[in-house]
């Protein structure tokens, strides 16, 4: 078969998609090129790969298993690109990444400079979003991630750790006092996450013991960024991550609150991997990167 790995690559995205127009847009192309690419696919395999109807796209049995040996063949010349360009130079090549938008804002953008000058023939296209993701269908080479992935299909490596605490505005506090302890907090007007209930159990020491509490927020927002933001224009008290809060507390812009109460165990920071791409230079280089990163800026010591 004569196969354009470019067409075999558009193929893959329209399944992992589901639609012609979102592999387009993903390619900035027009649908017509998508469209033609997998024309060319069906006519030289000699039989139709997609259902194609008013409801959207499906696999016919022969694109199911022309799929699953098109992402062999997208992972093999990913690793031959990957192999020479590690003998023949540094590591270079797109590397998408998928991150919070916290995240994104308090590690991937200030390291960004950094990686740039240590490796510049690498690119990062990044999905800033709160969201859990499909890494397969979404395309994604590294994840990084709070807490401990549970799936076996991917690798996970811990790059370092993060610790939480409360925190206000000032001009909240101005208007609104100190709380004294966890009774008096529970007074007090508090910004919670709608998108990860478990984000909103707090853990206090009280009595020598520590106590569980769940935070019932006046205000509730499913996105991380505009948690911090919410938080910084006075809406009420939140846990944040310190990486986050502690260059606000240097700029005046928040102010800790019952940090002798609130008790944060270290919460581990992943990056996560497919099996089949961890080992890729380009993916590697950056998962080192951060993990020193973080290990240079506050987010505790890598822990491998």
């Amino acid at each position: 078969m004569n196969l354009q790995l470019d067409d075999v690559a558009l193929f893959v995205r329209v399944a992992n998609l589901g639609t012609l127009s979102a592999a387009a847009r993903e390619r900035d192309v027009p649908v017509s090129q998508v469209s033609r690419a997998v024309d060319r696919l069906e006519a030289v395999c000699g039989v139709a790969l997609l259902r194609r109807s008013t409801h959207g796209l499906s696999l016919t049995d022969e694109g199911d298993a022309f799929l699953a040996q098109s992402r062999r063949m997208l992972d093999i010349q990913s690793e031959l690109q990957a192999d020479l360009s590690g003998r023949l130079g540094a590591p270079g090549g797109w590397v998408r990444v998928s991150v919070s938008a916290v995240l994104a804002q308090t590690l991937i953008a200030p390291s960004l400079p950094s990686l740039q000058a240590t490796w510049p023939a690498l690119r990062l296209d990044i999905a800033a979003d709160d969201r859990l993701i499909d890494m397969v269908r979404d395309g994604i080479d590294v994840a990084i991630r709070t807490g401990a992935p549970a799936s076996d299909s991917v690798v996970a490596r811990p790059i370092g750790t993060l610790r939480r605490g409360l925190y206000a505005s000032p001009g909240y506090l101005a208007r609104c006092g100190m709380p004294k302890d966890l009774d008096d907090l529970a007074r007090h007007r508090l910004v919670t996450s709608s998108a990860s209930p478990a984000l909103n159990d707090w853990t206090f020491q009280r009595d020598g013991r520590e106590q569980v509490w769940t935070a019932r927020g006046d205000t509730r927002v499913d996105s991380s960024a505009a948690l911090v933001a919410l938080v910084q224009a006075g809406a009420g008290i939140s846990r944040l991550t310190d990486l986050v809060a502690t260059p606000l507390v240097r700029a005046g812009a928040l102010v800790p609150v019952l940090p002798d109460l609130f008790s944060s165990a270290p919460t581990p920071v992943h990056a996560v991997m497919l099996r089949e791409r961890h080992r890729l230079p380009k993916v590697r280089a950056c998962v080192d990167h951060w993990a020193a990163w973080l290990a240079a800026h506050g987010g505790a010591s890598p822990l491998a």
